[in-house]
């Protein structure tokens, strides 16, 4: 993996974003946020499956009005989506929002792009330049690739430059993964503002899984990415998972990395429902660890050596592995007590 871009280093709320700080995972409401009690909800739900950022479309003033409630209920910071009218992102900065997410070149008349910019300086609230493919202006760049799209963001871009603001943070996404990989990859060479990832309209969430993994994976394996959000038709909160698998996967951050093996004419155990078992057990523990769940002695063995607690499955016994080291014989109807008990015991190993 390519060490990461050192990117100039932001802050929305409480999160220090860029300059090889944690890479965050965003992700944004699907409710009006005028629907206060429904949003709050809903941030909170997002909050507690792993969200560290949530955005919210800001549509008219009574969601921009809503944002002051909301911020200061909200676990985590919120960031306003705002396009064309300057009034709901001076509404919102009032009302104590952490982000916007707003394209100057949208808003248009210089003097409501100032205005914008010195209140957002003023309250130390970055903006994120936010361009889609599909949403280019096809008067001057009728093709979206990946080229047009870093043109636009850089001319949105240079309109805050121009004022002096630089707190700054840049997306560039299309339903195109190949062109979002690009468009990413051209940017990180012109400016060094941190980058938000995200495969847009990635679709369903079996979709969406594949598409975000490949997209913004092969980004973050070249040291490109600051924040992330996983797009997925439907509930938000299924985003999450995704886009913490995608990190834990990679080892940007912390968190249990499970191997299980595919099932095949050797296996002489449900693998498949021991290794779901065992993820709904320890799959929100905070600390970097493997766990191997195997279900013959042809790859077991193996996979037992590299895994930090790894489980080779017989029909009537099972082998548990601690550190790479054979630990114990156990009845392979107890698996899943067993296996609590060594995590238990690996872990008091390690901190020690």
């Amino acid at each position: 993996m390519t060490s990461r871009q050192n990117t100039r280093v932001i802050q929305i709320g409480n999160q220090k974003i860029g300059g090889g700080n944690p890479i965050l995972i965003q992700s944004m409401t699907n409710i009006p946020a005028k629907k206060r009690n429904e949003s709050l909800i809903q941030i909170n739900s997002l909050a507690g499956s792993g969200a560290e950022l949530v955005r919210l479309a800001v549509l008219d003033m009574e969601d921009a009005q809503a944002i002051q409630e909301l911020s200061e209920k909200s676990p985590v910071p919120l960031i306003a989506d705002i396009h064309f009218d300057y009034r709901l992102a001076i509404e919102s900065l009032n009302r104590g929002i952490a982000g916007l997410r707003l394209n100057p070149g949208n808003i248009r008349e210089k003097d409501k792009v100032k205005h914008i910019v010195d209140l957002a300086a003023l309250k130390k609230v970055p903006i994120r330049i936010g361009v889609n493919a599909g949403s280019l202006d096809k008067t001057r760049y009728p093709h979206p690739t990946a080229a047009n799209m870093v043109k636009s963001a850089l001319e949105h871009i240079q309109i805050l430059e121009e004022i002096g603001f630089y707190e700054i943070k840049v997306s560039l996404k299309s339903s195109d993964i190949r062109t979002m990989i690009e468009a990413n990859r051209l940017f990180s060479q012109e400016r060094d503002y941190p980058l938000h990832l995200g495969v847009t309209e990635a679709g369903t969430l079996i979709s969406s899984a594949v598409r975000s993994s490949i997209g913004i994976g092969t980004l973050l394996l070249e040291g490109l990415g600051d924040t992330l959000r996983v797009s997925v038709s439907g509930d938000p909160v299924k985003e999450l998972k995704i886009a913490k698998e995608i990190l834990i996967s990679l080892k940007l951050r912390k968190g249990v990395l499970f191997i299980a093996c595919p099932t095949c004419g050797r296996t002489v155990v449900d693998t498949e429902k021991i290794a779901l078992e065992l993820e709904e057990e320890f799959g929100n523990l905070d600390e970097k660890l493997t766990i191997a769940v195997m279900g013959c002695v042809v790859n077991g063995p193996g996979e037992a050596k590299e895994a930090d607690i790894a489980l080779i499955g017989g029909e009537k016994e099972s082998l548990i592995y601690l550190g790479g080291s054979f630990y114990k014989k156990i009845p392979t109807s107890k698996i899943l007590a067993e296996m609590k008990e060594a995590v238990s015991v690996f872990l008091n190993k390690r901190e020690k």
